[in-house]
């Protein structure tokens, strides 16, 4: 993978329950580098399970959301690579990263499976429980082990775009039950 195609905070939307193991067995102390590549990471799972709503979802709802996951975390990486650019730091691949990865590709392939209402209302409640494990992981590990004061102020910005997402994800997961 290249650096310019990666988001250093398209953190939150679409990745699973399982994703708490991976941010829970991640090294005492992650590095810049590999925060930014956990974040890198995390954002490209979250445009990936938003851009297969886009495609699967025929509720307007789910797929508005979807589309707006997609513009924000673009938003947010275009902030991100700048910032990453300026401080001329090279993303370090890790542990916490590779197993996010793996997860989140076998979570995609199980909604794959799945259409219509059954598809919406798993996409709705994985949304929730990603934001909940991601908005939790930056607080907990990404915004305290960052030693940079510029990623650690991004990543704050991240978490409150991320805590907003988080509330909409619930109000459209109780939409459709």
């Amino acid at each position: 993978m290249r650096f310019g195609e990666m988001s250093l905070l398209a953190v939150p939307v679409a990745l699973a329950l399982s994703a708490a193991s991976a941010f829970a067995q991640k090294p005492a102390q992650l590095t810049d580098p590999q925060i930014v590549h956990v974040a890198y990471t995390a954002g490209e799972i979250d445009i990936k399970a938003a851009q297969q709503a886009e495609q699967k979802s025929q509720n307007g709802q789910v797929r508005q959301f979807a589309q707006d996951m997609v513009r924000d975390h673009t938003a947010v990486n275009d902030k991100a690579l700048a910032l990453v650019k300026k401080l001329n730091v090279k993303p370090e691949d890790n542990e916490v990263s590779r197993s996010l990865l793996k997860q989140a590709d076998e979570e995609r392939a199980k909604r794959s499976k799945l259409n219509g209402a059954a598809f919406d209302k798993a996409y709705a409640e994985h949304e929730v429980a990603y934001h909940k494990k991601v908005n939790g992981a930056l607080q907990s590990t990404l915004i305290p082990s960052a030693q940079n004061s510029e990623l650690k102020g991004l990543l704050q910005t991240g978490l409150q775009i991320f805590q907003g997402h988080e509330q909409h994800a619930e109000q459209l997961a109780s939409s459709l039950k």
